[in-house]
């Protein structure tokens, strides 16, 4: 039998080149999206045709439990387990500070910390009966020293995942490893509205001058689930390409 991988958010961005490179490996694959259904079935088609595995496709909103709850429980009538979680949803709501509000720092809260809670614990429990399993949670150089006020909402929800990733190591050890990647900046769409002045500015802080490929975080995830990666424990991975080395 394969081994199953969920990967949260994963119709678009690192999320999907995260899907693919589990296919490549020989996974089966759990695309899970809240809004973008034809880009999540257009992926779905795209592994089914290249690749010889199981694809299963699951919309649910990570920040909501009963959603999670049933997700969980389809893939597991599904696949009968999971072996790999990645936590990769996530939202960005950047505003001027005068201009943050409660509603979209609660809202930025519930889907990139709360819901890498939830689906923690509804996966983990599976891989506790089973007594193996890999979790990966996605965070950011945000959540550590990068610091953009425009963004504190996300940078806090980051280095709370980073937080959770260790208490989720210490619970669930020895028998399941977790660990966050914080990438730096990814050209993905979450980041395709910025401005090149802005982007050209980055970049001259990163020692190989230029954004990441979905793909170069995504491998990275991949040996995180890899028996290869099997001492590594409880860690935050910078994948920044020296961002203010």
């Amino acid at each position: 039998m394969n081994p199953v991988a969920l990967v949260t958010g994963s119709s678009r961005g690192i999320g999907k080149a995260t899907v693919i490179e589990f296919a490549k490996r020989g996974y089966d694959v759990v695309i899970n999206y809240v809004s973008h259904e034809e880009e999540a079935l257009a992926l779905k088609k795209r592994i089914e045709d290249n690749y010889p595995v199981q694809v299963l496709a699951i919309q649910a909103d990570v920040s909501k439990e009963e959603e999670v709850k049933n997700m969980v429980e389809e893939i597991i009538k599904t696949f009968g387990y999971i072996d790999c979680l990645v936590n990769n949803a996530g939202i960005a709501i950047d505003t001027m500070f005068e201009d943050k509000t409660v509603e979209n720092f609660r809202r930025t809260l519930d889907v990139n910390l709360i819901g890498t809670f939830l689906v923690s614990k509804y996966v983990g429990k599976y891989m506790l009966e089973k007594k193996q399993g890999t979790i990966i949670n996605i965070s950011s150089t945000n959540g550590i020293d990068t610091i953009y006020p425009e963004s504190l909402d996300y940078d806090a929800s980051k280095a709370g995942v980073i937080s959770l990733t260790k208490n989720l190591a210490l619970q669930y050890a020895p028998n399941i490893r977790v660990n966050s990647i914080a990438p730096g900046w990814v050209l993905t769409e979450m980041n395709q509205d910025l401005e090149k002045e802005f982007m050209e500015k980055e970049e001259q802080k990163i020692l190989l001058e230029r954004f990441a490929e979905p793909e170069e975080i995504a491998k990275v995830i991949v040996f995180l689930a890899s028996s290869d990666a099997s001492y590594i424990n409880g860690e935050v991975i910078r994948v920044d390409g020296g961002f203010h080395a």
